[in-house]
């Protein structure tokens, strides 16, 4: 595809404009001193789950918990609840479910190279906008002022990624078809569900790979 049929950006939050998920995983893991096992454990079931169609029910009757969270139908303290309980500390004792959430994200720090990346798309005419699946997170929305034409957020939306529909709801925002994006995310399947409608697919794997494809697809200097 040629970098100026592109007139828009359509960028993933947490992963992308972050730190890595796993680094954050991994400072929360330390600080709360969760034994690492029941973590990986109950996350590879609900996280699997989420993005292999299966059912990871637990202890909520309407699905999967993941789903649930990431579209709005589960309030984030209920999956705070529900993770506390499968999760025990090194010493084995209970984790508390209070602000369990925000203690996970609390080292989603942002990545100032991937926003200044967005922001030289911008000033560079192409339309910008933010696609995230959301966790119950504290969003730093501050530093999207003048950044994105749009935000969606799947539990706002009630849609979630991979489902087409959330993609199609971003586009018909930006009054602007499939084809004229380019699509970041760091999850291969939310990637196949935006080329599958014809965007063009960026895999975030390091702020300076995603920088140099997107300057290449762009036609601009990032």
């Amino acid at each position: 595809m040629s970098g100026m049929t592109l007139r828009a950006v359509i960028t993933d939050w947490g992963g992308v404009l972050t730190a890595p998920l796993q680094d954050a995983i991994s400072v929360w893991l330390t600080a709360d001193e969760i034994d690492v096992a029941s973590y990986r454990e109950t996350m590879r079931a609900w996280f699997g789950g989420a993005y292999a169609g299966t059912h990871a029910m637990s202890a909520f009757s309407g699905g999967n918990l993941i789903h649930a969270l990431e579209d709005g139908t589960l309030p984030a303290e209920e999956f705070e609840r529900l993770l506390a309980a499968e999760l025990r500390t090194v010493d084995g004792g209970p984790v508390s479910p209070d602000g369990l959430l925000s203690r996970m994200f609390a080292a989603f720090h942002p990545i100032e190279t991937m926003y200044e990346a967005l922001h030289a798309a911008k000033a560079g005419g192409l339309a910008t906008a933010l696609l995230s699946n959301s966790w119950g997170n504290a969003y730093p929305r501050e530093l999207w002022s003048g950044l994105f034409d749009t935000v969606v957020i799947s539990g706002e939306v009630g849609m979630r990624k991979p489902g087409r529909e959330i993609f199609r709801h971003t586009v018909e925002v930006l009054d602007l078809r499939p084809e004229d994006c380019v699509f970041i995310d760091d999850i291969a399947e939310n990637i196949r569900t935006a080329t599958d409608l014809g965007m063009t697919g960026v895999l975030h794997t390091t702020p300076e790979d995603t920088r140099a494809q997107l300057s290449d697809l762009l036609r601009l200097p990032l």
